[in-house]
């Protein structure tokens, strides 16, 4: 009876040990919000499955910062995991929710910085005027504003790829070599550089598709080196983009895979563990050109190019969001216009005549520092001067097509017909009539209003009359700022008051040069 009873009790446990194998072998499905860049991945998952049991249901989506992503415990979680080219602004997100948000596990699953392929011959234009030979972003940026260069990029404000190419963009422009805080977010520095983007999707695997039929009006793609490697292997180009790691550095993307459900927790390490293996690692890295994470695995031959400097991603979600908006619509074609207010009084005579005309030429491209190549006028913007003294001397606008038009535009301002009085007044208003008149003629494109004196007002309208005036031109004129360069002998006061009325500010030239003080306002302010 008791051996029959131990048989019985033998043949349950061993019944109970095989259910519970049984289930710990069951299949597990995991819900997956990836962006589209990683569908090349696709093709490998099935060895996941077969390896682990675990099965991923992707759903690939742009979505740079998983935005209404919420992990479980904050509410619960659409997806399990998100597999993201860069889960940096989401983690930003997270830390700025004030705890609404859990930070999830991440872990990084291959390497492949944002650089920049250029067809061959617009390379060896750039390289030829680069030194060293050495490409920068900087040089980019150049040949984007004079329109040597049109390039593709994602919308940064879906794709994660197109973000970390603004952000390298916008870090370079900076010069700090640090990231980006809230005072190097200038919307002035990625003007020129916006204006030869001639291509844009929603991620930058719809960019690559798109721009084969594109070739002829595009010469440039800036994205992963792993989407430009796959693309020149596609043979769907009629010539290999030169791929262009910027001098002035990249910003990396690790690919990481995000625990959003950690319910789901053994299963994610199931994940993990397969796709860092160093076979898993290879194949990754011979379907995809992305380097490799795991240590033990050697990149390929054309994987071996340093990536240099490391460009850091700002530590501030708002320094992104308004990074973002600033550069705004991509598909959107706006120039800006500025009308520049320059005091022509005698007292403008010898060395600060010569630092106006060397700001002006600097402006048109003379200058090859690399903020000089940020802020330099562009194809396509708007530019008028209006030389004053004591009454309006000259009035003239270009639309920059070419250099002809910028040499135009200096000579204006090479040209002398000084006078003895300052009608500072009276040629501000006579410049807000050109600005009004330009926001009335064409609403979306942004206008702003440069001032530049040495002295007081002691001719035309008053101050008072000048607002009264600048009142009566409402609603249009509130939509363009005035900014003041103070320089000599001008009165601060007055200058910061008609920044403060028109929603502007004023730059002290003194504290630094006019050509910088023109670098740091031209055009700078927010649509």
């Amino acid at each position: 009876m008791r051996a029959a009873v131990r048989a019985v009790l033998g043949l349950a446990l061993l019944g109970t040990a095989l259910t519970a194998c049984a289930g710990d072998d069951d299949p597990v499905t995991l819900r997956v919000l990836a962006s589209p860049e990683l569908a090349d991945v696709a093709p490998l998952l099935a060895g996941l499955e077969d390896d682990t049991g675990v099965r991923l249901d992707i759903d690939y989506r742009a979505n740079a910062d998983l935005d209404g992503q919420h992990p479980a415990g904050n509410g619960g979680a659409a997806y399990d995991l998100a597999w993201l080219a860069s889960d940096r602004s989401f983690q930003l997100r997270v830390r700025d929710s004030d705890g609404r948000l859990t930070r999830p596990e991440s872990t990084p699953v291959m390497r492949s910085p944002v650089v920049v392929g250029l067809a061959p011959a617009t390379a060896r234009a750039l390289r030829a005027g680069a030194p060293g030979g050495r490409i920068s972003w900087a040089d980019v940026a150049d040949a984007a504003a004079d329109g040597t260069v049109r390039f593709g990029m994602a919308d940064p404000r879906r794709s994660d790829t197109g973000r970390a190419a603004l952000v390298g963009v916008a870090t370079a422009a900076a010069g700090t070599g640090t990231a980006l805080r809230e005072e190097d977010v200038t919307c002035d520095r990625l003007r020129g550089f916006r204006s030869g983007q001639t291509l844009t999707a929603a991620s930058s695997r719809d960019l690559v598709d798109r721009y084969p039929a594109r070739q002829g009006d595009t010469n440039a793609l800036i994205a992963h080196e792993a989407e430009l490697l796959a693309l020149n292997a596609s043979g769907a180009l009629r010539t290999p983009l030169e791929i262009v790691h910027p001098d002035d550095g990249m910003v990396l993307s690790d690919f990481p895979l995000l625990l959003l459900d950690p319910a789901q927790r053994r299963a994610y390490r199931e994940v993990t563990d397969w796709l860092l293996a160093a076979d898993t690692q290879r194949a990754l890295m011979e379907r995809t050109y992305r380097r490799p994470v795991n240590q033990d695995v050697e990149p390929s031959a054309r994987l071996r190019t340093p990536v240099g400097n490391a460009l850091s991603f700002p530590d501030r979600l708002s320094i992104v969001e308004q990074l973002i908006t600033d550069y705004g619509d991509p598909a959107r074609r706006t120039a800006d216009q500025v009308v520049f207010v320059l005091d022509f009084s005698t007292s403008m005579r010898g060395d600060r005549m010569a630092a106006l005309r060397a700001a002006f030429a600097g402006l048109s491209g003379a200058d090859d520092t690399s903020t000089g190549k940020f802020a330099r006028f562009y194809r396509g913007e708007r530019l008028t001067v209006v030389r004053f003294g004591g009454r309006v001397l000259e009035e003239r606008t270009v639309t920059v097509r070419g250099d002809a038009d910028l040499r135009a535009l200096d000579a204006t301002v090479a040209r002398g017909g000084y006078d003895d009085a300052t009608a500072l007044w009276s040629a501000l208003d006579r410049g807000y009539r050109i600005a009004t008149a330009a926001v009335r003629e064409e609403p979306g494109r942004p206008v702003a209003l440069v001032l530049m004196t040495d002295g007081e007002n002691n001719a035309g309208i008053t101050y008072r009359e000048f607002l009264r005036r600048h009142r009566a031109l409402a609603p249009e004129s509130e939509a363009v700022p005035t900014f003041p360069v103070h320089l000599g002998e001008a009165d601060p006061n007055a200058l910061r008051r008609a920044a403060d009325a028109t929603g502007g500010r004023m730059v002290d030239a003194g504290l630094s040069s006019l050509s910088d003080a023109f670098k740091e306002i031209r055009g700078c302010h927010r649509q």
